[in-house]
């Protein structure tokens, strides 16, 4: 199939997460639509966020910040913490707030699966952040952890596309990661009938 340029503002589904940071002794929370795993061991986030924000604030100050990952039904909330800047806007009553071993970084009680950051680097960009946090901890609803792993149908994430600046929930498994290709590994150890 021939391909086509559409444009360099096109980005990967990506999951949104709501970070949680400590400002002036208030908890404020902002929605990231741009944030991943960056490293294995230790094991590391990071989230990509506009360098204007007011969140960032927060973060820098305290040397903390929380990724709370919010399930489908609390799309409202999540886009209204996206909508409405902390500098303005207390969000500190939005949502149930506890604290784990970090005593700065607010986790929101009703996402399914929250954790608490230690930031570690910090890497400006021409106009967003990347805040690398180490992780300190990790909490779940039990509803959501079956034989001690995650179940991602029952946390029900959000995913955030763009140009079109949709929200959308987890789909149908498509195959098991590290096991899907072994035919094909197999296949290309096997010489044919000219050898390799």
């Amino acid at each position: 199939m021939e391909k086509q340029q559409i444009g360099q503002n096109f980005f990967i589904p990506m999951p949104v997460v709501l970070v949680g940071t400590q400002i002036d002794k208030k908890a404020n929370f902002m929605a990231v639509g741009w944030c991943t795993r960056a490293n294995a061991n230790p094991p590391m986030i990071a989230c990509g966020i506009g360098s204007h924000h007011y969140t960032p604030r927060g973060i820098e100050k305290t040397g903390t910040f929380s990724v709370n990952i919010p399930s489908s039904d609390m799309v409202e909330k999540t886009d209204y913490c996206g909508l409405v800047s902390g500098k303005n806007t207390d969000k500190s009553s939005v949502f149930d707030v506890f604290y784990g071993s970090l005593n700065t970084a607010p986790m929101i009680r009703e996402c399914p699966v929250t954790i608490e950051c230690r930031l570690v680097k910090t890497v400006p960009l021409p106009t967003n952040t990347l805040y690398i946090g180490e992780i300190a901890g990790v909490y779940a609803d039990g509803r959501v952890v079956k034989d001690g792993k995650p179940d991602f149908l029952a946390i029900d994430p959000l995913f955030l596309t763009m140009p079109d600046n949709r929200y959308w929930m987890l789909g149908r498994h498509a195959g098991d990661a590290w096991s899907a290709g072994k035919k094909l590994v197999e296949q290309s150890r096997t010489p044919g009938p000219e050898g390799h």
